[in-house]
């Protein structure tokens, strides 16, 4: 794989698809065997973290042998995602302890990148960025040379992350969701690019929704020459000029060669993006006048989550992800199935797009479940 610059600000240069370490095999051997598979094909960006199970162990033992020093090693914690000690607190003093437990789980001596992990509202950033925080924390590390480089994963709004770009001179890179399923955060990237920022997407196929088959994207695919609907994904994600990198989440072999052989392929042009946009604008739950997820429905004197079934209905119906929204279903179902639903017809008076609720809950029962 070719290398880009990974942001001005880092210096570092990285490939278009990197390594996401957060659902390897469980079996030890099989994961260590996959991460060195991972790595002699070209990614050389590794992204983990503290809460990723035994992720961290693995890698450790993966990269003995000489791969360490093929790829730049990122980690991250947060104690709002996950407290390893009762104390942890976001302070400087308590990043410290997890950059070094984990330098530990991992088995080395430095790592290339630590980033604040999620943030995810306007009061973890102020946690990780206020003095004697996590930043201050992670700059200390930096300057003692325990660390590489810096910067921050989120879900937060879009507003709020375009007026932090403005402040986050210390930031060198950012983690966000991006896929042609979710354009939310694309001015986000498009500012974090501009600045001078390493720009790196998760979810590019959508957790997975996207690696299956597809009837109604696959007709997109053929016309516009693409062999399936994750290559469609991947390409799509990669054609965005201020993207620099995907995670690739591995759990087999073929997700590292089907994606790397996706980035390979030519960029979709403009006019090749502008009809991917219009198409699922087409589809999207408003166009096509489906449940917007908003919720009036609900409480359903029942029980049953409304949104949860009617969106697994959306996906199977609207977008052909049947498989996908079977998962959706099960999820959404497992407190309390729809057959509980005691024909009261309460959601339908709520019901912001006038659906006939009751009939689509007798249809995911009969083609979901």
């Amino acid at each position: 794989m070719h290398k880009k610059n990974f942001g001005n600000r880092s210096g570092l240069e990285v490939t278009p698809v990197s390594l996401g370490a957060m659902r390897l095999p469980e079996d030890c051997v099989d994961a260590v065997e996959l991460i060195r598979q991972a790595i002699d094909a070209g990614m050389c960006y590794i992204d983990t973290s503290r809460g990723y199970g035994e992720s961290e162990f693995k890698l450790g033992r993966a990269l003995k042998d000489g791969y360490r020093e093929k790829v730049m090693l990122s980690s991250k914690c947060s104690p709002w995602n996950k407290k390893v000690r009762p104390d942890d607190d976001g302070s400087a003093d308590s990043v410290r302890r997890r950059i070094e437990e984990q330098m530990v789980r991992l088995d080395v001596d430095y790592l290339d990148f630590y980033q604040v992990w999620s943030v995810n509202n306007r009061e973890t950033w102020e946690i990780a960025t206020k003095k004697g925080g996590m930043v201050e924390g992670i700059l200390k590390a930096m300057d003692e040379g325990l660390v590489g480089h810096t910067g921050f994963t989120t879900h937060d709004t879009v507003d709020n992350l375009l007026g932090y770009l403005d402040t986050a001179d210390w930031a060198e890179v950012i983690l966000c969701t991006y896929n042609f399923l979710n354009r939310t955060y694309e001015p986000v990237i498009e500012k974090a690019h501009a600045k001078g920022l390493g720009t790196i997407v998760m979810n590019p196929v959508g957790g997975g929704r996207l690696t299956g088959e597809s009837a109604v994207i696959m007709e997109l695919a053929a016309q516009l020459d693409v062999a399936s609907v994750a290559d469609l994904a991947v390409r799509y994600v990669l054609s965005n000029p201020n993207v620099d990198t995907i995670l690739c989440g591995i759990q087999k072999g073929a997700d590292v060669d089907a994606t790397i052989a996706a980035a390979g392929q030519p960029a979709l042009s403009a006019d090749q993006r502008k009809t991917v946009n219009e198409f699922f604008a087409a589809h999207s739950r408003e166009s096509v006048s489906f449940c917007t997820g908003c919720k009036y429905c609900m409480p359903c004197p029942a029980g049953i989550n409304i949104p949860g079934v009617l969106g697994a209905v959306y996906e199977a119906r609207f977008l052909g992800l049947t498989e996908n929204a079977k998962r959706a279903y099960k999820r959404a179902t497992k407190d309390v199935t729809p057959d509980a639903c005691t024909d009261c017809g309460a959601c339908e008076t709520k019901c912001t797009q006038h659906l006939s609720v009751r009939h689509e809950l007798k249809y995911a029962m009969d083609t979901l479940a």
